[in-house]
C-alpha cells in the first residue's frame, strides 16, 4: 500500500467545508495562533449561504450567565421558567449557525452551559431548529494567551488545527479584497512574515507572533489593517504612516514596508508598459519588478492586455519574478490566463521553476 503523508492541519477552505458537512452533529473547535482568520469564518459562511440560516456570534470571554439564559419566576405556577437570550434568535424557525468565538477562554460556568449546546444542540432546555450548526474557535494552548480545555470536555468535540496561510495564498486573497499593492509586494518579498512559530527554526524571525511576546507582529489580520494606512498615505505625513505601520505589524516589518510604499511612486506604470512592451525600460530592482507585477494583475482586463504585458515579462532576466507573475495570474484571473498563448508558452518553457 502506498504511503500517504498528512499534515494533520487544515487550511481555511477545508475548515469551512468540515463545518458545513459535519457541523450539525459535531462541534468543531477551530484552533490557530492569533490573527490567522478564525473569526472571519462566520462571515464567510454567511456570504456563502445567505438567508438560509440565522448567523449568531458569541464572544465567549465577555459573556455572563445572564447574557445566555436565566430562570425567571412564574408567580402563577410558583415555579421557575427558563428564558433564553434573544442572542440565539429562537423566535425564528430558521436553522442557526452559531460561532462560539474564543470558546476556550469562556468563564467556567458558561463552559458548562455551552457544553449542552455543543452536544445536544440546545440552549439549556430550548432546542435549536433542526439543521443548526455549532462551531467554536480558540488559540493554541501553546500560544500562552489563556486557552484551556479539560480532557473530558475536549473528548466531546473535534479540535481542528488550522494552518496559517503562506504568502502566496494570502496574496491571492488580499488581491481580491482590496489590499494595496505595496503590502502584497512586501509579503511576496518577505514570505517569512507569514511563517508560524510552530514551524520550528523561527527564533530569528523578527516579524511573527511568538508565545510570551508583548509587541505587535505580522499576521493576516494585521497586514489587512495596514492597508487602511497605505491607501490613505496622501492624507497623513510619511512619519505618521511609518508610525501607524509600526503600531500594527511591529517595527521590523514597518521599516521595510514603508520603503515599499515610497518605491511605488517611482515605478513604470502599467499603461506605459502595455503601450511600449518591447522598448520600455526593465528595472533591475527585484522589489520594483514584484510591485509592477501586482499592478499588472490588478489592471489586466483581457487577452490583449495580457499578451502585451507578457512581452514585457519575457524581457525580465529574473525567472523567479516571471514565475511570481504567472502564479498570480493563474490564481487571480484564471479565465484570462489559461487561454492565453503567451502564458501557455511561458509555462511550457519554464516548467522547472513552478
Amino acid at each position: 500500500m502506498a504511503k500517504i503523508n498528512f499534515s494533520l492541519t487544515a487550511d481555511l477552505d477545508e475548515v469551512i467545508s468540515a463545518i458545513e458537512v459535519t457541523g450539525q452533529h459535531v462541534t468543531n473547535i477551530i484552533i490557530s495562533e492569533p490573527g490567522v482568520g478564525k473569526s472571519s469564518i462566520l462571515k464567510m459562511l454567511e456570504e456563502k449561504h445567505g438567508d438560509a440560516y440565522d448567523y449568531i456570534y458569541v464572544d465567549c470571554p465577555v459573556k455572563d450567565m445572564m447574557d445566555v439564559a436565566a430562570s425567571i419566576p412564574n408567580h402563577e405556577t410558583k415555579s421557575l421558567e427558563y428564558y433564553v437570550s434573544s442572542l440565539f434568535r429562537l423566535d425564528s424557525d430558521k436553522p442557526k449557525i452559531i460561532m462560539l468565538d474564543e470558546f476556550m477562554k469562556a468563564p467556567k460556568l458558561l463552559s458548562i452551559i455551552f457544553t449542552r449546546l455543543m452536544l445536544e444542540r440546545s440552549v439549556g432546555d430550548k432546542p435549536l431548529p433542526k439543521g443548526s450548526i455549532v462551531f467554536g474557535t480558540s488559540n493554541n494552548t501553546t500560544d500562552g494567551v489563556g486557552d484551556a480545555m479539560l480532557a473530558h470536555a475536549g473528548n466531546r468535540v473535534c479540535k481542528i488545527h488550522m494552518k496559517k496561510p503562506n504568502a502566496e495564498k494570502w496574496n491571492a486573497w488580499a488581491g481580491a479584497n482590496g489590499v494595496p499593492r505595496p503590502i502584497r509586494a512586501w509579503v511576496a518579498m518577505n514570505p517569512r512574515a507569514l511563517a508560524s512559530y510552530t514551524d520550528g527554526d523561527q527564533d530569528d524571525n523578527p516579524y511573527i507572533f511568538k508565545p510570551g511576546m508583548q509587541g505587535q507582529f505580522v499576521s493576516p489580520r494585521s497586514l489587512y489593517l495596514c492597508g487602511f494606512y497605505v491607501s490613505n498615505k496622501d492624507k497623513i505625513t510619511p512619519n505618521m504612516l511609518a508610525a501607524g505601520l509600526a503600531g500594527t505589524v511591529g517595527e521590523a516589518a514597518a521599516k521595510s514596508m514603508a520603503a515599499f510604499v515610497q518605491l511605488e511612486e517611482k515605478l513604470i506604470r502599467f499603461d506605459e508598459i502595455v503601450q511600449r512592451p518591447d522598448t520600455v525600460t526593465v528595472p533591475e530592482d527585484v522589489s520594483a519588478l514584484i510591485m509592477m507585477m501586482f499592478e499588472a494583475v490588478d489592471s489586466i482586463k483581457g487577452q490583449d492586455d495580457l499578451t502585451k504585458y507578457m512581452t514585457f515579462v519575457n524581457r525580465i532576466r529574473n525567472t523567479e519574478v516571471q514565475a511570481v507573475f504567472f502564479t498570480m495570474m493563474i490564481r487571480s484571473k484564471p479565465r484570462v490566463a489559461r487561454y492565453n498563448q503567451a502564458i501557455t508558452k511561458w509555462a511550457a518553457d519554464n516548467h522547472y521553476v513552478m
